[in-house]
């Protein structure tokens, strides 16, 4: 009987050391994880990642530092992990399959985020949208359009799409066709584009203005004008071209044709 008891308490001793190195195990552990994300959060401050993408970093560390925590401290206790290890793994799985489009728009953020192919107030068209970005997280992004209007686009859509940045570059290419009379001076048109050019404050003089005939129409010879601006003075530019070349031909006598049919009537 005494052996016994003896038995019961060295095992007692043994269960109480064990549970007293997990605890210190943990609160070491604890303390080690605060530190690594306090210096995980003042590099990613640093950084040059967008602070959508500082959360999700951050976070994802946090998770992985804890159930490696747990685990650690569970096999202190003499307690066997291998079947927690396996749970976990197929919950992971179970959770992806059914989270895939999901997971599939947080990798599209991701790569948005990482890549940066637009920031917020950018000008974008993509998966036939154009408009402003206005946020960007790991989902999805909404822009909101020239009429207003708010959209929202899943990030793995934008990854998987064709996508053009009106914004990216300092300077942009305004392209205006204007059309004139077969009879008409073309020479003399382009002259008169040119002052046009000249007389707009935001129209770049390098590179220089392109204008020349494009093609010949049905009714009418095409002249091409090319100038270059600034991009934020795009619109401003393409106004005032169509509207002061217009003003410049009807004063100068240069008509811009209708489309015209000739029908011959024979009579017999």
């Amino acid at each position: 009987m005494p052996e016994k008891i003896d038995g019961l308490s060295d095992r007692t001793v043994e269960i109480l050391m064990e549970a007293g190195f997990a605890a210190v195990v943990f609160i070491l552990g604890w303390i080690v994880i605060r530190i690594i994300l306090r210096l995980e959060k003042k590099a990613l401050e640093k950084s040059r990642l967008d602070e959508a993408l500082h959360l999700f970093i951050i976070e994802a560390t946090k998770v992985i530092l804890w159930i490696i925590l747990i685990i650690t401290v569970l096999q202190k206790l003499g307690i066997s992990t291998a079947s927690l290890v396996a749970v976990l793994g197929a919950g992971g799985a179970a959770i992806a399959l059914a989270l895939k489009d999901s997971l599939g728009n947080i990798a599209g953020g991701l790569i948005i985020l990482i890549n940066k192919p637009f920031s917020r107030g950018d000008t974008i068209e993509v998966a036939g949208t154009c408009g402003i970005v206005d946020s960007i997280d790991l989902l999805t992004t909404q822009l909101h359009t020239f009429d207003n209007k708010v959209v929202t686009v899943p990030n793995g859509t934008i990854t998987t799409s064709v996508l053009t940045n009106y914004s990216r570059e300092e300077t942009r290419r305004v392209d205006c066709v204007f059309s004139i009379s077969y009879s008409a001076d073309i020479e003399k048109a382009r002259t008169l584009m040119e002052n046009v050019a000249e007389s707009c404050e935001y129209v770049l003089p390098e590179p220089e203005p392109v204008i020349g005939v494009s093609s010949h129409g049905e009714s009418a010879v095409l002249m091409d004008f090319r100038v270059w601006c600034r991009t934020e003075h795009y619109y401003d530019v393409k106004y005032f071209l169509e509207e002061n070349v217009k003003l410049a031909f009807d004063e100068a006598g240069i008509s811009i044709p209708y489309p015209q049919l000739d029908v011959h009537i024979l009579k017999k």
